[in-house]
């Protein structure tokens, strides 16, 4: 199995004590990397939640390292982390949002402050805690209640471990645990707007606060170790400003001698402070918005932590960026919003993410209008496409899509779709259709046409790309769709090649919503909202009208057992399975289909369902579910029941796709969910995943809306007609041969049906 995309930037990292490795939080796991190469070393897998803390402690050496993590599975975890290897489990039986470790030169034990989320509290609208746990006591104890809050609330420890601290709207609270108390002493620091950071003074009793209108404040102590606060805006005696940023301030933090304060706004910019004389001075904008920004134990190497899930190890002072470490850049955030799900007469307008079965590399519309290319077999980025550039002249109501992105079975070839509109009017907007083409050298596509209005002013819904030949379908909501083919004349560079119309058709000026081609490329599927039709590429002629569904069909695929599959969308949302030898329904759920994914040579074929959040049904089965929304379920195409199911979270917005390992004889199974984090998997022998020990009947009953619906199985001699479609290239016979064949069949049949009637008669 195969884990990968995960999310890099949920929580701060940390150095280990000798600045060789940085530890990342990634989903329920720790990753460790290495410094000096950006490459992941190990990982810590234990948990079974996200992990949301992790604190090298203090006493490793160079022998031994240790750290500390806490996670919403509510326990708190030692590990020997260059091993790796789990020492001790702590249970607080709640979940943790956020953890510090007390030194233990200050402590003189094991103590663990937390922020747990309580919906038992007394308190109904307070279910944010910090609590005192001693790591000592065995059992654990409940811990100590400090602060009750309306949610968790991030802890920041100061270097020298005797304060901590969280910001709670315009105030922050912080703990001495130096004190000989056994509960430690809590100050109040006042402020008139939001509080969005704060950091500690390495050595001093100083803290430094950013709020959400940019300004950064200082406080600094009295004389007898405790923090005064300011109570009014006018109030400078107790509270230093520094004044320059115009957005809110998201990082902050002292330089290991405490001289200098580094703030940086979500646009990337980082400033640098004086803290003797508040000059200050620009350091090189990091070009993503900011999360985190912590120093390592070696004073020329720092880190920062960027929202589009990138690790940026930086040289100080200079902040030039050494090395990146990079994971899958989250969706656009227009896939979050309304566009995502917009939607023209029933067509929807994003496909944002396509993967190369052949080679494991998969292309996402990433944020700034680019498509980031990254190899999911060795969860490894390697390189971003600027698609389009959002022009000063567009003004801020134009907005810039990508919508659409296919690559091609063998990776050489890549084609976009993009559309600029104003508000959210696809239809009076200027689309794009362009083809690019990889350059190995480079590792990253090149421009090769720009086909402007491919489909007058309507939206490009779907882009396919034949896998046998330089050939492209386009298809729109106008009702039209448009075969492209390759120029080929053989003395132009891949670059220099063009994409030029081969075929344009159209079925009664019904939308089209779905195209395929099939695995060898012979014959395309073609779905006019809700028929079915199959055209021939190269001669673009309609070759048959397959059938017709009850709801518009979104999703078409071809198996390697002769069948086609179609997902339909609406208020009647179907899976439809249809057989191509006799073009006839074989048979169907009424599910909420999101993708298919089928083999080339083997029957087989997956598809990713989700699970309405409103619907009864899954509430009342939450013992199936178990806190999941969609499902994988997997068919050999035998027939209606599935041979394996795998409960999944954030389905709706995922893509599924059969890719194939050069160590393995039989290909994985990819899952992206809408996030982008994945997993590939075996799916005929991988044990390690919840399979058919679901029962099939009653999890299609808990998600189904209408019983499965199968056809009468016949037996080949009755139609002899259909070994006219033999063959994996699914060539088919002219029509008025087909016609003769058909009828004298069903001439044939009557005839035997008729003396099956009236033996009496014939045997006379």
């Amino acid at each position: 199995m195969i884990r990968g995309g995960r999310n890099n930037i949920t929580s701060a990292p940390a150095f280990s004590k000798d600045a060789k490795k940085l530890l990342l939080c990634t989903a329920n796991t720790v990753s460790v990397y290495s410094v000096a190469t950006g490459l992941k070393i190990t990982s810590l897998e234990d948990h079974t939640a996200p992990v949301t803390s992790v604190i090298v402690d203090p006493s490793s050496d160079e022998t031994v390292s240790y750290c500390w993590t806490s996670s919403l599975d509510g326990k708190i975890r030692i590990w020997e982390f260059s091993a790796p290897k789990l020492l001790k489990i702590f249970d607080t039986h709640l979940p943790i949002h956020s953890l510090v470790m007390i030194p233990v030169h200050v402590s003189h034990s094991v103590i663990a402050y937390v922020s747990v989320e309580d919906y038992s509290s007394v308190s109904k609208d307070l279910f944010g805690q910090i609590r005192r746990y001693d790591l000592t006591q065995d059992p654990l104890h409940s811990g100590d209640t400090l602060k009750e809050m309306e949610e968790p609330k991030p802890i920041v420890l100061s270097p020298s471990g005797e304060f901590f601290g969280v910001c709670h709207n315009c105030t922050i609270h912080i703990w001495n645990v130096a004190s000989e108390h056994l509960m430690p002493k809590e100050t109040t620091l006042h402020h008139t707007e939001l509080i969005t950071v704060f950091a500690f003074h390495p050595n001093q009793r100083i803290l430094a606060a950013g709020d959400v209108t940019g300004r950064v404040l200082i406080w600094k102590d009295n004389g007898i170790g405790e923090f005064t606060s300011v109570k009014t805006e006018d109030d400078t005696e107790s509270c230093t400003t520094f004044n320059w940023h115009s957005a809110q301030v998201t990082v902050l933090n002292f330089s290991s001698d405490g001289a200098l304060l580094y703030s940086g706004v979500k646009a990337g910019d980082f400033v640098v402070w004086e803290l003797g004389t508040g000059k200050k001075q620009l350091l090189p904008k990091i070009g993503s918005p900011l999360l985190y920004f912590i120093f390592s134990s070696d004073s020329t190497l720092s880190s920062v932590i960027c929202e589009d899930n990138q690790i940026h190890l930086l040289k100080m002072p200079s902040m030039e960026i050494l090395r990146t470490i990079s994971g899958i850049k989250p969706p656009t955030p227009e896939r979050h919003g309304f566009i995502c799900y917009v939607k023209t007469r029933d067509i929807c307008l994003t496909r944002t993410v396509s993967i190369d079965r052949s080679s494991g590399i998969a292309a996402f519309c990433t944020a700034n209008h680019r498509v980031q290319l990254y190899n999911l077999l060795r969860d490894h980025d390697i390189s971003e496409v600027q698609i389009c550039d959002h022009h000063p002249d567009d003004g801020d109501e134009v907005r810039v899509l990508v919508t659409a992105v296919a690559l091609s079975r063998n990776g050489s070839v890549m084609t976009t779709a993009e559309a600029r509109f104003a508000g959210s009017n696809f239809s009076e907007g200027i689309v794009s259709l362009k083809f690019w083409v990889f350059v190995p050298d480079s590792k990253t596509f090149s421009l090769s046409t720009v086909i402007n209005q491919p489909h007058r002013e309507a939206a490009i819904t779907a882009i396919a790309l034949n896998p046998a030949r330089s050939m492209a379908v386009s298809i729109s909501s106008a009702g039209d769709f448009k075969i492209w083919v390759c120029s080929s004349d053989k003395n132009l560079t891949p670059e220099d090649s063009n994409w030029i119309c081969h075929g344009v058709g159209s079925y009664k000026r019904t939308p089209i919503t779905a195209a395929v081609f099939s695995g060898d490329g012979s014959c395309l599927a073609l779905a006019a909202k809700t028929v079915i039709m199959i055209w021939h590429p190269l001669k673009n002629e309609l070759l048959y009208v397959v059938g017709k569904a009850n709801a518009p069909i979104m999703e078409l695929s071809f198996t390697g057992g002769g069948f086609l599959i179609a997902a339909s969308h609406g208020s009647t949302p179907h899976l439809s399975v249809w057989d191509l030898m006799t073009f006839c329904l074989s048979w169907s759920y009424r599910l909420y289909i999101e993708a298919i994914a089928t083999e080339v040579d083997s029957p087989y074929f997956a598809v990713l369902t989700w699970l309405p959040e409103s619907d009864s049904l899954v509430k009342s089965n939450e013992q199936i579910f178990r806190g999941k929304d969609g499902a994988i379920l997997l068919f050999d195409g035998s027939g209606p029941k599935p041979v394996a199911i795998w409960t999944v979270m954030k389905a709706r917005g995922g893509t599924l796709s059969f890719v194939e390992d050069g160590k393995k004889s039989q290909p994985l199974l990819a899952y992206v969910n809408r996030s982008h984090e994945y997993v590939l998997f075996d799916p005929y022998s991988d044990e390690k995943l919840e399979t058919s020990a679901i029962d099939y009947e009653v999890f299609l009953a808990a998600i189904s809306k209408k019983k499965k619906r199968s056809r009468k199985k016949a037996l080949m001699s009755e139609k002899p007609w259909e070994t006219m479609f033999c063959g994996s290239t699914l060539n088919f016979p002219p029509f008025p041969d087909l016609c003769a064949s058909f009828f004298s069949s069903r001439m044939q049949k009557e005839v035997c049906e008729r003396a099956d009637r009236q033996p009496e008669r014939h045997s006379s």
